[in-house]
């Protein structure tokens, strides 16, 4: 028997289990003797831990709801969130459901990621128990520099991954964390406290017949110069639903005053549509707010999230991300990423910036022979990035495995030249691509998965871990939609087995996933 790695025991078909139990035990043991089970408690929850089924980005809103339909209404409106738990909103989605239940926030219209379906939902159930949920004064946003700690970084580097004839426009950027007491593991995410772009400040300055010079309060209580407090201090690319209640207050067209009622409400078809401050300003000319009243309608200006993409063993004292940067015509305006543009057009030449790293669940397993499954389309690739530089720097070579996909090969193939250089040394064992736009049909990583299903099948009832990183919308869906078909098929489950199966591997710590 090998000391190291022994034989791992299977329950035979007659046992008196159901296919589910039996898969779920193979997995489980396989987990446990070949190593997933290191670093990782496999004793039972307490008793009294509450379980939150609905938490989870791959469940249509329908679904979460219905999980949750019989719960109390703090929980009902947890469903509503979109699970992602980015912090955007300034609390997680069981704590800002909670602050929303108790009165202590008002606005419905702060998951991001929900967006309108969130926030019509939101009020759809509060307007169900009224009595139960008083609102009171919105609770204080949460500042950049109060969440970031005061820690400044300098952007070093800025460089375009993707090529020039590309319709995306993907960047490497370096980050300097020398001095700034800043430390990060793979799979952790840095949170960047990004200003608005200045031309579009001014373009709202302009519009609201302001100079920038008059004071205005911010989330943190400080009065600040308006120009300032539009820079760094509240966020002008998604108003919230007070924002539009209150231009519906002061404009003096009544058309215009019940369009934005729409808006608010959450209606559908109601226009313009993800509009931004300047969108607002522009379409609705009748409602101009007092500025100190504007200000506080607005949101606080939160730091952007990004998967880190490097290891600190391979690039010390500094941190890498791999950064989509958004830029698309809306209403013949080009919008910008607020964070992604910055990081593209203007940090090299803005010099300190306050930053802080998230510590993260999506980890590499503790036993370095345990193989692994890593899914990450796009700048999905980033947290995989980090695990293989980590995993070449200290020289593992147990089994890897990893499926990205983008549009296509020549424009969009990110890290190709490390990546096979990694799958030549041993670092990386199988690397299977997926480029939708380069055939006569398109082709995604998810098609990749079925093509490979009995592999990946017995990969997984080895013990290896699955890792998914990008799109919770379309892509992680699709993912652990595939994931539970290969298990009907190559484990013989039916769909409620499939999902007990699922649920197993989640609780195993063995699919993990970092989706935005």
């Amino acid at each position: 028997m090998n000391a190291i790695n022994p034989p791992i025991p299977l329950i035979p078909e007659t046992a008196p289990f159901t296919p589910a139990q039996r898969a779920w035990l193979n997995g489980f043991l396989a987990g446990l003797y070949g190593g997933a089970g290191a670093g990782i408690s496999t004793a039972a929850p307490p008793a009294e831990a509450e379980e939150f089924p609905w938490h989870d980005p791959a469940l249509e809103l329908p679904e979460r709801l219905a999980l949750a339909e019989a719960k109390p209404m703090k929980r009902r409106l947890m469903a509503a969130m979109a699970q992602l738990d980015c912090g955007q909103c300034g609390y997680q989605c069981q704590t800002y459901a909670e602050a929303l239940a108790e009165g202590r926030e008002a606005s419905t219209g702060l998951c991001v990621p929900g967006g309108r379906d969130t926030a019509r939902t939101l009020k759809r159930l509060l307007a169900e128990a009224p009595a139960a949920t008083p609102v009171t004064a919105p609770a204080p946003a949460v500042t950049p520099s109060a969440t970031l700690a005061g820690r400044p970084v300098r952007v070093l580097e800025s460089l375009r991954l993707t090529a020039p004839d590309s319709e995306k426009d993907v960047r490497r950027v370096v980050i300097d964390l020398e001095g700034s007491g800043l430390s990060y593991l793979p799979g952790d995410s840095l949170g960047l406290a990004a200003p608005n772009d200045p031309a579009l400040v001014q373009a709202c300055l302009a519009a609201l017949g302001a100079n920038g010079e008059e004071d205005v309060p911010c989330p943190d209580g400080i009065a600040r110069p308006a120009r300032e407090a539009l820079l760094a201090h509240l966020d002008i690319a998604r108003p919230l639903d007070r924002t539009l209640d209150l231009l519906a207050m002061v404009a003096r067209d009544p058309k215009e005053a019940a369009r934005l009622r729409r808006l608010s409400d959450g209606d559908e078809g109601a226009e313009p549509a993800d509009a931004d401050l300047l969108d607002l300003l522009t379409e609705f000319r009748s409602a101009r707010p007092a500025l100190d009243d504007l200000a506080r309608s607005l949101p606080s200006l939160k730091p952007r999230l990004y998967s880190i993409a490097s290891s600190p063993r391979a690039v010390p004292g500094r941190v890498e991300l791999c950064v989509g940067v958004v830029r698309e015509t809306r209403r013949g305006r080009v919008r910008h990423g607020v964070a992604s543009a910055f990081l593209a057009d203007r940090a090299l030449a803005h010099g300190e910036l306050l930053a802080n790293v998230q510590t993260s669940h999506f980890r590499l397993p503790a036993d370095p022979s345990v193989p692994v499954i890593m899914v990450g389309p796009g700048t999905g690739i980033a947290p995989f990035r980090a695990f293989l530089q980590e995993r070449a720097a200290l020289g593992h070579r147990g089994r890897s495995w990893l499926f990205f996909g983008d549009r296509r090969a020549a424009q969009d193939f990110l890290f190709e030249a490390e990546l096979r250089s990694w799958l030549a040394g041993g670092t990386l064992s199988r690397l299977d691509t997926a480029f939708s736009r380069d055939g006569a049909g398109k082709i995604y990583v998810q098609d990749r998965m079925r093509e490979q299903e009995v592999d990946l099948w017995t990969w997984l009832q080895k013990g290896a871990h699955f890792y998914v990183c990008g799109d919770a919308s379309r892509m992680a869906r699709d993912v652990d939609s595939m994931l539970r078909a290969i298990a009907s098929r190559q484990g013989g489950l039916d769909e409620a087995q499939a999902r007990d199966w699922i649920v197993a591997l989640a609780r195993q710590g063995r699919y993990l996933r970092d989706v935005y």
